[in-house]
């Protein structure tokens, strides 16, 4: 008797489990408020708006002015409506990857644009949710970028398989209001280490290489990031303290900001910024 009452609870409770998914996926629809900016948090299905997104004035990227016009002018090609490319900004970490991608999409939004231009920020573990993101998005007029910040595959991951599909191929159609733009320390999204051992290994090595080197293939621009240069590095520098008038003699400003690259072991576009933000703090200037 208890025996057949715990079948019947159970079948009640899977019952209503399975009407309650039913009604929840019926109801799937994204919320898209006045934010040019969201997070997409793919396990409760919603966008998060951000209303001020983390971005710098574009003029104070320095070292980078041709990959800044690549980005900015296929990005302003795609704001308007017309045909543009995915971006993979890959190379020397703190070089000003991530940086662009928000600055650009920050210099076109300001300009009131008569298309909208939405950044959506995606996590790389989120990456296989990716077609049913896309499948929402394209019911809207709006422009969108989704822009996966360090996205990188290692060993025994499968998920790149799904991205190349959402890229280029499958059966979807390619959206035109979509765009994907990444950023990665790889050139080819993966370990050199993971393709060479895909060569020692496999009975095909080309065929299993190619497959994931294609991967990168599928962005129709690829613009590197390399390490920059001292007098690069110190015209950074002196971009910033000219932007947040820190009252300091240039060649103090020069000779600092050198000590401090050298005992971080590297050059960069972040670490002139970690420079800046030490200054104003000894200097008392607030950074707005």
């Amino acid at each position: 008797m208890n025996f057949d009452k715990n079948i019947l609870s159970l079948l009640r409770r899977s019952t209503e489990a399975l009407e309650k998914a039913t009604q929840t996926n019926s109801k799937d629809k994204l919320v898209i408020t006045s934010a040019n900016g969201y997070l997409w948090d793919s396990e409760n299905f919603e966008l998060i708006p951000i209303n001020v997104i983390n971005a710098i004035d574009l003029n104070l990227l320095k070292g980078i002015d041709h990959t800044k016009e690549i980005l900015l002018t296929n990005t302003l090609q795609f704001s308007e409506g017309f045909p543009a490319n995915n971006v993979l900004l890959w190379g020397a970490r703190g070089m000003g990857k991530s940086s662009l991608v928000k600055s650009v999409h920050k210099e076109i939004t300001k300009k009131n644009n008569s298309n909208r231009l939405i950044l959506i920020e995606i996590y790389r573990d989120d990456i296989k949710s990716l077609p049913k993101l896309i499948s929402h998005l394209n019911k809207y007029n709006h422009q969108f970028i989704i822009f996966c910040d360090d996205l990188s595959f290692d060993a025994n991951e499968t998920t790149y398989k799904s991205l190349k599909t959402v890229l280029d191929g499958g059966i979807m159609e390619r959206t035109p209001n979509i765009l994907f733009y990444a950023t990665s320390n790889r050139r080819h999204l993966m370990p050199r280490s993971m393709i060479e051992n895909e060569n020692s290994n496999s009975i095909s090595p080309s065929e299993s290489a190619e497959e994931k080197i294609s991967l990168s293939d599928r962005f129709g621009l690829w613009l590197g990031f390399y390490q920059c240069s001292q007098d690069d590095y110190l015209a950074i520098v002196n971009s910033y303290a000219k932007k947040f008038k820190l009252k300091i003699d240039n060649k103090d400003l020069c000779k600092l900001a050198i000590e401090w690259s050298v005992t971080r072991g590297s050059r960069s576009g972040r670490v002139a910024w970690q420079f800046i933000q030490d200054l104003a703090g000894k200097l008392k200037v607030k950074l707005k």
